[in-house]
């Protein structure tokens, strides 16, 4: 087996990530060939069909069925959330740009605003994919890295080889790959700091959610 004794765990993991991943394909290789097609709507397919993963693989996420973090791990895993945000808009430079960006735009052609694109855009990316990506990055990924039977690293175990290595390619599945180093960094480190996924997962979310308030506020499609 590739993963060992943990392959169900890793494959429990590995998949909500892998039907995101492949919906994105999916919507490059459309655009190319219809590219007049309005594929924006595709977005909810795509976080539909990772929330239904993430319900029938539930069983299989131990760490998210407790939590023993304090207040202090919440505030400071806000305060992560938060900087991290700061960091992401500010960051679009042509040298931290992996490709180019491609801006989802939930306008409609008069110019007003299509609020169902964008409460299925902002829902996602806020509550859907902070999951997904913290128990395939941080739970798994960051933990094999140190151990094949990842289930049994602690995180404040975690050395800083496999929180570079994971923060390098959660770099490079982000098209502002600097930001995405730095995401990562982030993230890696609070995880390991407190040990606990869901304030991960919940300062991932906050960032994904101020990202979002401000892309709609000042119409920065670029960052979406």
């Amino acid at each position: 087996m590739v993963f060992g004794s943990a392959s169900a765990p890793a494959w429990a993991r590995s998949i909500p990530f892998a039907i995101y991943i492949g919906f994105l394909a999916v919507q490059q290789g459309l655009a190319a060939w219809q590219p007049q097609w309005d594929l924006r709507w595709l977005y909810g397919a795509q976080v539909l069909s990772v929330l239904l993963a993430l319900v029938l693989l539930w069983p299989a996420y131990a760490e998210l069925r407790r939590t023993s973090a304090s207040t202090r791990d919440w505030l400071l895993a806000a305060g992560v959330g938060a900087v991290v945000f700061v960091l992401w808009i500010n960051l679009n430079q042509d040298w931290a740009v992996l490709g180019s960006l491609s801006p989802y735009d939930p306008r409609g052609a008069d110019g007003s605003l299509n609020w169902s694109l964008v409460a299925l855009r902002l829902g996602g990316a806020a509550l859907v994919v902070p999951v997904m990506e913290e128990l395939f990055w941080r739970s798994f990924i960051l933990r094999w890295l140190e151990r094949q039977d990842f289930l049994a690293v602690l995180p404040a175990t975690i050395g800083s080889r496999a929180l570079l290595l994971t923060s390098v390619l959660f770099a490079l599945e982000h098209t502002l790959w600097f930001a995405g180093l730095l995401a990562g960094l982030a993230y890696g480190w609070l995880y390991i700091r407190t040990g606990s996924l869901w304030v991960t997962i919940f300062s991932h979310g906050l960032t994904n959610g101020l990202l979002g308030a401000w892309v709609v506020t000042t119409g920065s499609w670029e960052f979406w």
